[in-house]
């Protein structure tokens, strides 16, 4: 069994503001806390940031699972496929791609397997933290929704998603430190600016927002040029990582709901 002492270190519950890789990480600060922020910009909340903002009632799950087909059915919902992936005949093109979601129409709800933000979040729902997806384009919108809860005690936890490698082993990806920092910068600005050292941020979470202000000036271009960046460029889908670079483009707070949903904080949960 885990010394506890050493649970508590990693899991940073001296701080009401944490930061920490990936499921593994995120589950460890994510206990006791009141609300998770999963970052994935490249691509599994930008898109989920682009769907709600289209007015789409968002599912994730696990990646390469087979039951998602079967879920989606059960929801009336449309299962999202992987970039390269067809749909099936008859059903619309709905993918993890933000730029092609940001084209699809008529579509209400869907599933959104993805291997790293969703199979997070959907394993965040049991945690007894209300699950929230942030990216570049919604972080200002994410703080806002997040500071009074702060500024009333609330447990944040930030997790950023991270990619794989081919083993399967974490690869901590700098565009989902940087998501997390936007978000910190934000809410430090807004809720802790004057407080000795930032009280309340973790030494992680204090990072990530540093990381982040290193690099705002030129967060476009920072973007296109990390590893996940050339990536995607290299195969076709360059247009993601620019839908992916608007800051503070958006107004929508994914929330992830009781029924297994995101929506819009500002959108009730469905029976």
């Amino acid at each position: 069994m885990t010394d506890p002492r050493a649970a508590a270190a990693h899991g940073q519950r001296a701080h009401a503001v944490r930061m920490e890789w990936g499921p593994a990480g995120g589950t460890a600060v994510a206990a006791g806390a009141d609300v998770a922020v999963v970052v994935d910009v490249l691509s599994f909340t930008t898109t989920l940031t682009v769907a709600v903002e289209r007015g789409m009632a968002v599912h994730p799950f696990a990646w390469r699972d087979e039951r998602a087909a079967q879920h989606a059915a059960e929801l009336d919902a449309v299962l999202a496929v992987g970039r390269f992936e067809q749909p099936s005949a008859g059903v619309a093109a709905v993918s993890l791609s933000p730029a092609a979601m940001s084209r699809v129409e008529g579509v209400e709800r869907i599933v959104l397997p993805s291997p790293n933000g969703s199979t997070i979040s959907a394993a965040l729902a049991g945690s007894g933290a209300t699950v929230v997806g942030a990216c570049l384009r919604n972080r200002a919108a994410v703080a806002r929704w997040l500071a009074p809860r702060v500024a009333a005690g609330a447990v944040v936890a930030v997790v950023p998603a991270g990619e794989r490698w081919p083993d399967g082993s974490l690869r901590p990806a700098v565009e989902d430190l940087w998501g997390a920092g936007a978000v910190l910068a934000e809410l430090v600005d807004l809720v802790m600016t004057g407080a000795p050292g930032g009280v309340g941020l973790s030494a992680e979470a204090a990072f990530a927002r540093d990381a982040f202000l290193a690099v705002s000036t030129t967060l476009a271009g920072s973007l296109a040029d990390c590893a996940s960046g050339r990536e995607l460029a290299a195969v076709g889908f360059a247009d993601d990582v620019a839908v992916s670079a608007g800051l503070d483009v958006s107004d929508v707070v994914p929330v992830l709901g009781e029924d297994g949903a995101f929506r819009d904080a500002g959108v009730p949960t469905q029976p």
